[in-house]
This record gives structure tokens, C-alpha cells and sequence, in this order.
């Protein structure tokens, strides 16, 4: 059953509270890694403005291209949820995952190898949901497997992502 992420744009505020969360749950100290950030997305031309808040991390694809091109395979994904994860015991740090990434999820810190979303594995073994959609005041943020997303996503006309490495995403 693979599991994913569904964000309303309506309403995401870009309060970061989703990026701390996440930096926090697993003890992120480099300021220039982020599992999770906030992107603001314009559009339009005056007076039809346009301005929305994306929350992204991995994607979890269905068909990861990042895994792909790992040459140690220490990027898998998991068979019982889908999710995409990296074993920074193989990882080299070539960051030929980066290249291939659609989304430029894959983050480097100082050590050189390659670091991204797990869906917080942890707090998911336990029940609980990711720290990113616990701590969502506006309630924008949703995780689940891709049958429910579906169905919430259908509730608010939203759509799936589509790209050729078939992200587990709703927007």
C-alpha cells in the first residue's frame, strides 16, 4: 500500500511550522539542509495575481529515479508502504540521485551523503502520523496511503502530481 503526502493550497500559510517540525524531529542541525521547505509559488499578471504556498519533501514516486541511478543501492523503497529511503552506510555521496530528481529533494550535509524525507519511519511504526502534518495548524498538510489521499483529494477537486516517476503526491 503505498503511502504519500496531500496538500491543500488554500491552505497552506508558508507559517514553516511543517519545515521546524521536521528539522526538529530529526535532530537537522545544518541550516542548509531541509527535508521539508516551503516554496512560494507566483503567477499571473496584475490584476489576476496569483500566489500559493507549496509544502514539499520527498515524494516517495512510485517509480523513484533516484534509486535508479544510485550505483550502490543505497536508495530503496520499502514493498509494504512504498516509501523511498537511503542507507547512508552504502551511500557514496555522488549525488547522481540529485541530478535525476525532479523535485531536487536529495539534501547533502557535511558528511557527503545523501539525506531526504522518511516519512518519519519512526513515529510511523508507532501509529503515528509524520511530525510535518502533526504540527500543521491550517491542517494543509495530510499523509496516508494513495487510496485515501484519492479520496480526499477527489472531496477538494485536487489532482496527482504527475510526472514520469509517478510521485505519491496530491495538490
Amino acid at each position: 500500500m503505498q503511502k504519500g503526502f496531500y496538500l491543500d493550497l488554500t491552505r497552506c500559510t508558508s507559517c514553516y511550522a511543517c519545515v521546524v517540525a521536521c528539522k526538529a524531529h530529526h535532530a537537522i542541525q545544518e541550516e542548509t539542509v531541509y527535508w521539508r521547505r516551503v516554496l512560494t509559488l507566483e503567477g499571473g499578471a496584475y490584476p489576476n495575481v496569483r500566489v500559493a504556498n507549496l509544502s514539499l519533501s520527498c515524494l516517495h514516486c512510485a517509480i523513484p529515479a533516484c534509486r535508479v541511478v544510485c550505483p550502490t543501492k543505497a536508495i530503496y523503497k520499502r514493498r509494504e508502504d512504498g516509501l523511498v529511503l537511503v542507507d547512508p552506510n552504502f551511500c557514496i555521496g555522488c549525488k547522481m540521485c540529485l541530478m535525476v530528481c525532479p523535485f531536487g529533494v536529495p539534501q547533502f550535509g557535511r558528511n557527503g551523503k545523501m539525506q531526504k524525507c522518511n516519512f518519519c519511519l519512526d513515529r510511523l511504526e508507532n501509529g503515528l502520523n509524520p511530525a510535518c502534518i502533526s504540527i500543521c495548524p491550517a491542517r494543509a498538510l495530510h499523509a496516508g496511503s494513495i487510496d485515501e489521499l484519492s479520496l480526499l483529494a477527489a472531496r477538494k477537486s485536487a489532482r496527482q502530481l504527475i510526472r514520469s516517476t509517478d510521485p505519491s503526491f496530491f495538490i
